[in-house]
């Protein structure tokens, strides 16, 4: 959240930022001019506060005079100042519920390098790794829903059968495989400095707005109801995200000593979002489902490191496609494709060749998002009042905030499958992740609950 301190004083740079994102439900002027009145009340109440202490000290000199009549209408007008302070104070506390759930509605500024763009047609390509030997040619290439099926490791009749449409299950193989994922990558990250956390995965609304998911976002949150019961009540709980709502929220309203800083968390959730009016666009396969398995990398920074920062989080991030080989680019995000709370963005794209969906590589295939690595800055502290004491500093500071995903599962899997499948219709098991599945070198694929076709009792 900006300050409206902030918006008063950098009101060409909000502009300017909103304009860069391309958007245009917010209405500044309004913003301004709420802020105003809410100032002029303020100013008002300290006014009236003032005299009627005078007031209320001529009282108590009156009266020694013997001057009843006159202490007795001073009296009454410090009545009346009281109704008055009351009332303006009222109407200051109306205006600042306004006004903050107005700023709750800004997104943050980008930083001035951002590129200009309305969407990610208009990323900018930072690097490009891991083309120099493809071992696949994308014209040949099965899709991994096809090769899930053949070697019986995804499930997504089953899964919809329990759960409705947008969820999969993982089977044999297949689930040994995203084990063997999610240990990789916290290895991974306890290499980097990471300190492993395991948060609750239902999260408060506060947590929500914590982090920027509300109130901009609801409709892509499971919200979490009390029971089958008449008397239905809303437990005020929403299922994870992304693990960036609760690890960024244990800190919140609280004060980190300068001594603590960088703290750099690491954890694995399952995420859950509804991907509203999104999902219908993958009628196959697990690159955008409902639910998913992540690694989340959150860091809490001191402002002046978090630029620095960014860049070697996304390097963290990375070497988690590096170890596993697999093809991928690093691209900057346009005003128009940033996230609300972000102020930079890096996206990690990985190469998946089994699927040409026009917006790929010169090799084929197309580019899955596998983590988005984004600068916070001090918007999600301010929302959160996370706050740090600088050293030999009395007065506590805003922290940055920053995170990744490193990585999100189902898109990794997919690229594995689709670029270390052979001709056999098998899939060899990346080199580094060998060691967490027994040594086992190829996924031959079998069905672990029986080769029956799906069908009713």
């Amino acid at each position: 959240m900006i300050s409206r301190e902030y918006l008063r004083e950098h009101t060409d740079a909000v502009r300017e930022g909103l304009a860069l994102r391309g958007t245009t439900d917010v209405d500044v002027d309004e913003l301004l001019e709420l802020d105003e009145q809410w100032r002029d009340l303020k100013a008002r109440g300290d006014e009236l506060r003032h005299e009627r202490n005078e007031v209320s000290s001529e009282i108590g000199q009156l009266k020694q005079a013997g001057k009843d009549d006159e202490a007795q209408e001073a009296i009454e007008r410090s009545q009346e100042l009281k109704a008055e302070i009351a009332d303006v104070e009222d109407r200051a506390e109306d205006l600042k519920a306004d006004l903050d759930r107005a700023l709750l509605e800004i997104p943050n500024v980008p930083q001035d390098d951002v590129p200009p763009g309305e969407d990610e047609s208009d990323n900018v390509e930072v690097r490009r790794e891991g083309f120099g030997d493809l071992r696949v040619d994308a014209e040949e290439v099965t899709p991994h829903y096809e090769l899930g099926e053949q070697l019986q490791i995804i499930d997504e009749d089953r899964a919809a059968k329990v759960s409705g449409g947008g969820f999969f299950f993982l089977k044999g193989d297949g689930a040994r495989l995203e084990h063997a994922l999610i240990q990789f990558m916290l290895d991974i990250h306890r290499e980097q400095g990471y300190t492993d956390v395991f948060p609750p995965i239902p999260v408060t609304s506060e947590s929500m707005r914590g982090t920027g998911q509300l109130p901009k976002f609801n409709e892509d949150a499971y919200r979490v109801g009390g029971g089958e019961h008449d008397d239905y009540e809303d437990d005020d709980l929403w299922l994870c995200p992304t693990a960036e709502v609760p690890v960024t929220n244990m800190y919140r309203d609280e004060i980190l000593l300068d001594e603590d800083l960088p703290l750099k968390h690491q954890a694995y959730t399952p995420n859950f979002r509804r991907e509203a009016g999104e999902h219908g666009t993958e009628t196959r396969g697990i690159v955008r489902v409902h639910q998913f398995n992540k690694v989340e990398l959150v860091n809490f920074v001191r402002p002046e490191d978090s630029d620095e920062r960014l860049e070697a989080l996304v390097g963290e991030a990375e070497e988690v496609l590096d170890r596993l080989g697999l093809p991928y680019r690093t691209v900057l995000l346009c005003g128009g494709d940033l996230t609300f709370a972000s102020a930079r963005t890096y996206d990690i794209e990985v190469w998946a060749p089994g699927d040409d969906m026009d917006h790929g590589p010169d090799e084929g295939g197309r580019w899955l998002e596998v983590s988005s690595a984004s600068n916070f800055e001090e918007f999600q502290a301010r929302r959160a009042g996370i706050q740090y004491r600088p050293e030999h500093h009395e007065s506590a500071e805003y922290i940055h905030t920053l995170n990744a995903s490193g990585l999100a599962l189902p898109r990794v899997m997919v690229a594995i499958l689709e670029y270390y499948q052979n001709d056999d219709g098998t899939v060899d098991v990346p080199e580094a992740l060998q060691p967490y599945m027994d040594g086992q070198e190829v996924i031959e694929g079998h069905d672990p609950v029986g080769e029956g076709a799906l069908g009713e009792n």
